[in-house]
């Protein structure tokens, strides 16, 4: 038998020149191992892994690699692509082409306006019963109301829900049981069944809310959409009502504590004047003045008049003597009114009564002028809740489908598909993981 030929290559000769320094030590020699040791053998084997480097990396990567394996985490994570994502999904996309009952769609868009300028008439009261500048609010608050559960018992009322989302019927042999309502009768079904077949954009910039509303006919469809518009606008318009009503009662409110601060003051005055016996202190005041003004007048005269008697009769002279008695009964009346004044240093009372006089005159002129003001103002918010300053306005009217747009059998299909591989992907990362750390 022949034997195998040897592959070990033949030894070449150093080339490299001798590089060792004069004088040094050759280096010590090593030990060769023992024949058939288990260090010859390892020696074998890295001279021939050495060898085979040595006669080319081309030729080893040319190799075939070797086929792999199918094990059972193999077929496992076949067996649950198949019935993880395949066939839910072709589940999924025949029920959607088969079975799933065409949905008709009717839009509506609408806003809310208000009136911004105010009566000219209205005052400051008007000025405050006007309703503008919240029209963003009102949209806000109508967008909820058209997803709430008050608005689907209204149309529901009106329209029988109930019938209209079961049309195509709910049962598994002939119906379509995904996309209807079904057959629970609670209003909370019928609240979710809402909110998936009615949808609700509300654009807070421009305050404008978009309505589009889902059914199995183009005039159901069509029937709720007017239906939501019908609420919509009764919604407005019992806000705008209430508005009002909440204006005029303001008004009202206004103008009776007007009604009662002005008798109040009527009435002071009134006791006032019973109690000093005068009607007009500051017209009493200004008689008195007057009279002064004429006995210091009268004074002047006689003073004079003496002067002119004395300058050719005697002190003993009767009519010397007149004058004198003359001018004294003149500065005794004329203190006498000075005292009653209150203009010598005495304490008088006309004063006093004129000053508490002038502040109820005061009070009484405040007080008419706020009544006026909240009587004006009590018109101007009747005027006011007599025209309608809130409104809906709808621009886009609601419409009637043609062609069936729902559901989007292609978006939903692939989205199951999608999400249905997405999940079993993440199911095998986690499985590896897993297996990988024990």
């Amino acid at each position: 038998m022949t034997p195998p030929p040897d592959d070990r290559p033949l030894p070449r000769p150093d080339l490299r020149p001798d590089l060792r320094a004069v004088g040094s030590e050759p280096p010590a020699a090593t030990p060769e191992p023992e024949p058939g040791s288990q260090a010859e053998t390892d020696r074998e084997i890295r001279r021939r892994r050495r060898h085979r480097r040595g006669r080319g990396g081309l030729a080893g990567a040319a190799r075939a690699p070797q086929p792999a394996i199918a094990r059972a985490r193999h077929w496992g994570a076949l067996a649950g692509f198949l019935l993880c994502v395949l066939l839910p999904a072709a589940a999924a996309t025949g029920y959607l082409f088969t079975r799933a009952a065409d949905q008709y769609h009717s839009e509506v868009a609408f806003s809310i306006r208000s009136e911004e300028a105010a009566s000219a008439t209205a005052g400051l009261l008007g000025a405050l019963t006007q309703i503008g500048g919240g029209t963003a609010t009102d949209a806000a608050i109508l967008y909820d109301y058209i997803r709430s559960q008050e608005v689907v018992a209204a149309v529901d009322a009106e329209l029988d829900l109930r019938t209209i989302w079961n049309r195509p019927g709910s049962g598994w042999r002939d119906g379509d049981p995904v996309f209807t309502l079904g057959d629970d009768p609670t209003i909370e079904a019928l609240h979710r069944q809402w909110l998936r077949m009615v949808g609700v954009s509300y654009d807070s910039t421009a305050g404008i809310i978009d309505v589009v509303a889902r059914a199995f006919t183009p005039e159901d469809a069509h029937a709720i959409a007017a239906a939501i518009l019908a609420q919509s606008s009764a919604l407005v318009n019992q806000l705008a009502e209430q508005a009002r009503e909440d204006a005029v009662r303001f008004a009202r409110e206004e103008l009776a504590e007007a009604e009662v601060h002005l008798a109040e003051v009527r009435g002071r005055l009134a006791a006032f004047r019973r109690e000093h016996s005068l009607v007009d202190p500051s017209a009493d005041v200004a008689g008195q003045s007057g009279l002064l003004n004429a006995l210091n007048a009268e004074l002047a005269q006689a003073l004079v008049d003496r002067d002119v008697l004395t300058s050719y009769a005697g002190e003993d002279d009767q009519r010397v003597v007149q004058a004198d008695r003359r001018i004294t009964a003149i500065t005794a009346r004329i203190e006498d009114e000075r005292a009653t004044l209150g203009v010598t240093g005495v304490a008088g009372t006309l004063p006093e009564l004129v000053g508490r006089y002038e502040e109820l005159s005061l009070d009484l002129e405040f007080a008419n002028q706020a009544y006026t003001q909240t009587l004006a103002g009590l018109a101007a918010a009747r005027a006011e809740a007599r025209r309608q300053s809130r409104y809906l306005a709808p621009h886009v009217r609601p419409t009637l489908a043609t062609a069936a747009l729902y559901p989007r059998r292609v978006l939903l299909a692939g989205l199951t598909g999608l999400f249905l591989l997405l999940a079993w992907g993440i199911a095998m990362l986690v499985y590896y993981n897993v297996r990988d750390t024990r």
